[in-house]
Formats: structure tokens, sequence, C-alpha cells
């Protein structure tokens, strides 16, 4: 493979000598969603201990497509430049049906943002920068491999932990413990916590391939994707642009298919070639899979919470996965970090609120496309084949043209946490262009009041301010508005339009869980 997978060191952990300190927080699972919920703790003065079962990255390119949202959490967490340096940048996607093309979209139209709508980039490395990150902020993460949580319990104050490693077990004990191990969660079946949803029978092959010369080239990178294409008749057929001139192609196999003689050589090798002909290529991954869309019913149970897959599953078609699981930890890091330095635990229940309406939305999204994309009847295939045929002309059709509509950052406006129904309130904060940066680097990860005019805007010493420039930048993405107020993670609770220092408290207040 492609890939150097060099093991994380393992290190003797104090608990296997002595009883150890009770910890703030315990987050099982280092991938990316673990590593990212240590970080975000870190940056907010929390210390955690971060345990997994293994001591490498995830084999094989996995998660590959981080929306522009996820990469300005990133950027807060101090990995979004070096994700963006790395990466494939893409922003426009074009959809065929057999040979023809249908029509393309461009995701991201308008310039003066610091990061593009995509950059496809292989989960080992977010994985590796992540981990390389956890080991600058070693102050406030203990980074454990080779520990493995066999058990756990909540004692209502504190969970107490099972832990084996290969020198033998030990327990240790947090006030928080945070489930990030994935889909499979072994915490959530422990707990036997019902999972809910819908099972799509379709098989699908994953293959990473590179191809130091390759017929799909563009002058800016692309998402292809084929409905019925002449390379793999009847099905469907997704490509991505990768680092290191590998392309990740999926296909759709059918619901009966062995996945077991699927994913290998002697299956794939052919498939490869019906797609780019005869030229050298060196097949880096493959697997075949079939998922689910499902979540649990809640997402905190008392001193438990979960996050990312543990939490929530959808298909890999829209990139709603990692994207969404990434945005589960700009939730609940500054709302867990206020917890424990004394804010209302009912702060949490925001978390729950707003996350399950996130994954909701997602699910939604991902079954949708996932049903559009694997039609279960002759009137459906019908339904799809006659839009594709429309669409070529008509714009109207192309609305109805679901081959994963792709992640957007979720809008929170009926959530408990916001004040007043602009049309502003609920959503992340649009970036723009500022004289020594961007605003994406300027006013995340805290309290800020966002100011548009030049009146004279009072605020509780709890909020920051920061005044953006009179630009036509600002005119169009904020409007007339006097000042919004921005959570921790970007998302604005409030708008104003005359500086009240009463109603900025009052907002701020409801936004940090003081109020109702």
């Amino acid at each position: 493979m492609a890939y150097d997978y060099a093991p994380f060191p393992y290190v003797a952990p104090p608990g296997l000598t002595s009883p150890e300190p009770r910890h703030p927080v315990a987050i099982v699972g280092a991938g990316p969603i673990g590593l990212a919920m240590a970080i975000d703790l870190a940056q907010h003065g929390i210390k955690s201990v971060v345990l997994d079962d293994n001591n490498v990255v995830s084999v094989g390119s996995r998660a590959i497509c981080w929306a522009k949202r996820t990469l300005e959490i990133f950027d807060r967490l101090g990995v979004g430049t070096r994700m963006r340096d790395k990466g494939v940048t893409w922003k426009v996607g074009r959809l065929f049906h057999g040979a023809d093309e249908v029509y393309s979209f461009d995701l991201l139209p308008e310039d003066g943002h610091k990061y593009p709508a995509f950059v496809n980039l292989q989960q080992y490395y977010v994985e590796q920068y992540l981990v390389e990150r956890a080991q600058a902020l070693s102050d406030h993460i203990d980074l454990r491999f080779l520990n493995k949580v066999t058990d756990h319990s909540d004692h209502g104050d504190h969970v107490r932990l099972s832990v084996e490693t290969p020198d033998g077990p030990y327990q240790l004990e947090a006030e928080y413990y945070i489930a990030a191990e994935g889909a499979g969660s072994p915490t959530r079946k422990r707990m036997e916590l019902p999972f809910k949803g819908q099972t799509f029978e379709e098989h699908f092959l994953i293959i990473d391939v590179e191809l130091p010369n390759s017929p799909f080239e563009t002058e800016d990178p692309e998402r292809w994707f084929w409905f019925a294409p002449p390379f793999h008749a009847g099905q469907s057929a997704l490509l991505h642009k990768q680092p290191d001139n590998i392309y990740r192609i999926d296909l759709q196999l059918g619901p009966d298919t062995d996945p077991k003689s699927e994913a290998t050589e002697e299956k794939v090798i052919p498939r490869i070639k019906a797609i780019i002909g005869d030229m050298p290529f060196r097949l880096d991954w493959m697997s075949v899979y079939k998922f689910r869309c499902a979540k649990l019913d809640r997402f905190v149970h008392n001193r438990v919470l979960f996050v990312g897959d543990s939490a929530h599953v959808v298909s890999p078609f829209g990139a709603r996965g990692g994207n969404g699981g990434i945005q589960d930890v700009d939730n609940l890091g500054w709302k867990l970090a206020a917890v424990l330095n004394g804010a209302p635990t009912t702060l949490l229940d925001s978390y729950d609120a707003e996350r399950r309406h996130g994954s909701d939305e997602n699910i939604l999204n991902s079954a949708r496309a996932t049903n559009f994309m694997t039609p279960k009847s002759k009137i459906e295939a019908l339904f799809r084949n006659e839009t594709l045929r429309l669409a070529a002309k008509h714009p109207f059709a192309r609305k109805l043209i679901n081959s994963g509509r792709l992640s957007q950052p979720c809008a929170l406006a009926d959530m408990p946490l916001q004040t007043g129904d602009h049309p502003l309130v609920g959503r992340a904060l649009i970036d723009m262009p500022l004289p020594d940066g961007w605003l994406v680097e300027a006013v995340q990860g805290r309290f800020c009041l966002l100011t548009l005019d030049a009146q004279n805007w009072q605020v509780p010493d709890t909020i920051d301010t920061y005044a953006l420039p009179a630009t036509p930048e600002r005119a169009a993405r904020y409007g007339d508005t006097g000042a919004v107020l921005l959570r921790p993670d970007g998302h604005i609770c409030a708008c104003f339009t005359t500086p009240d220092a009463a109603a900025i408290q009052a907002a701020y207040a409801r936004a940090t869980g003081a109020t109702p």
C-alpha cells in the first residue's frame, strides 16, 4: 500500500501499578472523531485520556471527502491548513447517464473563503495529523494505544472503566465517558441500546487505484458520478481523486453479491481495466460493504456520551459520516468543557437535541440518495431514468436527482439555545476575507459578538467582540444586521439591530444553559 502504516508506541499506563487520579474525561476510540474530541477539549483547558485497542491508523482510505465546514472546524483544532495543503481540493461535480453528461454543479460558486467546498484526503492522513496534534498537547491529552476498554459502569457522578493492555488489566475512573468507537460501538452494545434505522441490502465495492497517468485528469479535480455507465452496465459508479495519484472508485454490485469473491484481484482487476483501458495502474486497497442508516434514540446517557458513528451511521454517499461526526465534536466540546467548569449539566441535553436533529437530517438525505441510486421496482427505475433524461435539458428535473446530496452544515434555528427568528439564527458562521486573514480564524472557539456597524456595542466580560470591516463580502453574507452572537462552535445564536446590553446578556445566558 502507498501509506506507511508505522505503529504508534505502546506505553504501560500508570494504572497497572497504582490507582490513577480520576480523569475529567475518558474518550474511547482514537479515530478522527475521538482524536478531534480530545483536541477540542484540550483547547478549552480540559484534560482527557484517550484509549484505543489498536496502534496504527485506519487501513485503507475510508472517509476521504471533508466538507468546507468540517475543514473550518479542523482549522480551529490546528490541522485544517495541513489537510488542505496535502489534499485534493474540488468544488465541481459532474453527473452522467450512460456515457452522456447530464449536468454539472458548483458547490462554492463565490470566492472569499479560506477553505474550498471539499478536500479529498485519505482517513489515514487525517488520523496521522490528529495524532501528531494530540501529541503536541500532551499536557492535556493522555493518548494510550493498545488499551482496550472491556467494560464500564456509570456510578452517577463518574464512570469506572476496565481496560486490558499487553501488560495486563487495570481500572480507571472519569467524570465523563465519551464513546467514539465507530459503527460497531462495544459501549453501545454493552448498554444494550437500540440502534434504529434501515439496512440497505445493496453491496458496493471500494477500490483505491494508483494511476500515474489518469484518463480522468482535468484542469481542476472534480467528482464524477455515473448512472449505468458503459463500463459497469445497469449499476452506478463514483470517482474521486485523492493525493498520491490515487483514485477512489465506488461500484454498485447489487444485493446478491458474494463479498468474499468480489474483493479479490481476480474480480477487481478486470473491473479496473474496463474503466481505464490499457494503461499502467496499481491496486492500493479494496473493500466490499453494505450499510445502514440508523441512530440512537439519545446520545447522552447520564455520564456516557456518544459521538460519531457510535451514535449514528449513514451511507457513504453524500460524505455525511465523518463530516457529521466532526460536527458532533464541534457541538459537544465547548458544552462539556462548560459543564466541567460549573455550567448546568442540562447544557448537555442541547448536544443531544441538536445533534440528533443533525443526524436526522443526514439520515434523511442519505436514505433518499440510496433509494434513488438503487430503485427497488420497475416503477422506481422508470421514474429515475425519466428524471435523468429530462435533467439533461430541463433544470427543474435536476433537483430530483440524488446521487448523494453532499454534506452541509446543520442549521439549528429552532433549538433551545437560540434566541429570535432572524434568518441567520442557527446557521454556522459564513467565512469571509479580513485584512489580516479570515473570519474563521478570528472568531471560532469562544462566544463572540460579531459587530457589523459602527455603533457602540457594550457586552459582558464573558463575550469577546470583533468588528467586521465594511466590505462587499460582509454585505453579501450578513446583510444589514447590526451584530450577531456566535457560540464557540461558530453557530449564530442571536442577532441584534441596536446595542442592547440586556438583550445580549439574555441571549448569552440562554446559549450557555443558564436560563431556559
